[in-house]
């Protein structure tokens, strides 16, 4: 229980180009994991930042895949997981939340809260996932600091209370005031935002003195925040009712320290998950943990599969060997690492709140529970999202077949794209299902540089999509022109596809027998 208590997991949640990867980076290295913080696309010589290690990642600039880092911090364990923002990555993103206790909600200073950002929000709503918001870009020309706050309350209903205030306007960055203390933290710019930002802790006088207006506004700004409500309230922020708000710019590592002791004094540790029957498991019951993520490629020399599980309750111990509640059989975890984005050790020991990734984990898939001992347990599984684009894929050069099918059937149980299976092309043209377009160029990417089999892609004009309740009713759907079914490879669930909501709603009239349900909004 005492090192469930050092844990701190949470993930980092934005709309794309708001800077998760940077500040990630920052993070790293005010934690001192990192002794030089790379930049997203190489800049000015450096190398690359640690969680984007995918080489599409580093070629656009954009993360495309979650990445997990634990690392110390004081006397706390972190597990920081950075997640892509695009929306059509936003099925990683919903895995990923699932598995942490908090999250970092990264506002862009001149843009403030972006649509994707509004989601993934509601997704941590949805979960009472306690949220702290962290203004990024202070350094760039932006709106004013009253303004990002207003949208808080007046957009996703989050009473902001302010742990620091910026002290000149956005563009003018000089430092911020403390809130909870009234003290002035100056701040050093270094070469290129490398290394740490310097700081100098000035009192309210002193800051009076050198900062003239700039201050005055701060602290005046402050004052009406606090005497509207947003004084800081731990209580409201584990209620998940309000959030506390910082003020800093990753790029430059300003602000980002405060930001890492914030969340080891006043993120909530790991508290007892609520298995599908709804009973909450005690973090001193045997271990427990859920896959939420399963990954390939991370090291080319050896081709071995990641699974990653959060630790939910217990002792996990290097070569034990647990149970798939999902199949019943046993697995060993001979091979267990500790993760900091591309970069893997040897892991003995982890406790409630840890990530762990389990190597050569080929018979473990998103969504199942591991267990150690009797009475067996099983957590909730994890949604696959309503795909809305859809693609026949063929291997370019049929001398590459066989490491094509290998790869199809790889991404689809990483959940890259959801892989469909149909009588009329057979297995060897599979159909990729898919949230977004960019998911197709992920895989087309991966199966070439990863798999060696560069693949050929015929878009499919479906856009709605059901779940088909009455297998028999097969041939009924595909008699329709504009309309056929799938099945889905994972789970063998057939998927009835149709170019329109008319031609749905035509054979719907024709024959008012057919059995098809909708999938959920966003999640199955």
């Amino acid at each position: 229980m005492g090192e469930a208590g050092r844990r701190r997991t949470f993930a980092v949640i934005s709309h794309p180009d708001a800077g998760k990867s940077t500040l990630t980076e920052a993070l790293a290295l005010h934690a001192r994991v990192i002794s030089e913080a790379g930049a997203v696309h190489g800049k000015a010589g450096r190398r690359g930042v640690v969680s984007d290690w995918l080489a599409m990642e580093q070629a656009r600039g954009i993360s495309i895949t979650s990445a997990a880092l634990q690392f110390g911090y004081g006397d706390a364990v972190v597990n920081l997981l950075d997640t892509p923002g695009h929306a059509d990555f936003s099925e990683d993103t919903y895995r990923v939340l699932s598995a942490v206790d908090s999250a970092v909600m990264l506002l862009d200073a001149a843009k403030g809260l972006e649509p994707q950002t509004l989601k993934l929000f509601d997704v941590c709503r949805d979960r009472d996932i306690p949220v702290l918001t962290f203004v990024n870009k202070w350094d760039r020309p932006g709106l004013e600091a009253l303004e990002l706050c207003d949208e808080l309350v007046e957009r996703i209903g989050l009473q902001p209370m302010p742990l620091t205030w910026p002290v000149g306007e956005a563009g003018r960055f000089r430092g911020v005031l403390d809130c909870l203390d009234g003290s002035f933290v100056r701040f050093s710019r270094t070469a290129g935002g490398a290394t740490a930002a310097g700081e100098e802790r000035l009192d309210p006088a002193s800051a009076l003195a050198e900062e003239g207006e700039d201050w005055v506004r701060a602290t005046e700004e402050t004052e009406l925040l606090a005497a509207s409500g947003g004084r800081f309230d731990p209580s409201r922020f584990f209620a998940a009712t309000a959030t506390p708000v910082l003020f800093g710019s990753a790029v430059l590592n300003f602000g980002v320290r405060r930001l890492l002791d914030v969340l080891v004094e006043l993120a909530p540790p790991p508290t007892p998950r609520s298995d599908v029957e709804g009973r909450a498991r005690p973090l001193d019951a045997p271990f427990s943990a859920f896959v939420f993520k399963v990954q390939t490629g991370m090291d080319p020399a050896h081709r071995d599969q990641v699974a990653f599980a959060r630790v939910c309750s217990g002792v996990f111990e290097r070569g034990m060997v647990v149970t798939n509640a999902t199949t019943g059989r046993p697995f060993a975890t001979k091979y267990a690492q500790q993760v900091l984005g591309q970069q893997r050790s040897t892991l003995d020991t982890a406790y409630p709140g840890d990530v762990i990734g389990l190597v050569n984990a080929n018979a473990l898939r998103v969504g199942d529970t591991l267990h150690a001992g009797k009475p067996a347990v099983r957590y909730p599984g994890l949604p696959s999202f309503a795909p809305a684009h859809f693609a026949v894929a063929r291997p370019a050069d049929l001398g590459r077949a066989k490491q094509f099918r290998k790869g199809i059937d790889q991404l689809g149980s990483e959940g890259v794209v959801q892989v469909l299976r149909s009588d009329r092309r057979g297995d060897a043209a599979p159909v990729l299902a898919a949230v977004g377009p960019m998911q197709f160029e992920v895989a087309a990417h991966r199966l070439e540089t990863e798999f060696n089999a560069p693949v050929a892609l015929e878009r499919l004009p479906y856009s709605v999509v059901r779940r088909l309740d009455d297998p028999a009713q097969r041939a009924l759907v595909e008699s329709r022109r504009g309309s056929e079914v799938l099945t889905r490879a994972v789970d063998g669930t057939d998927l009835a596809l149709f170019v329109d909501q008319h031609t749905l709603g035509v054979l719907r009239r024709l024959h008012p027998e057919l059995a098809v349900s909708a999938l959920v909004a966003g999640a199955e």
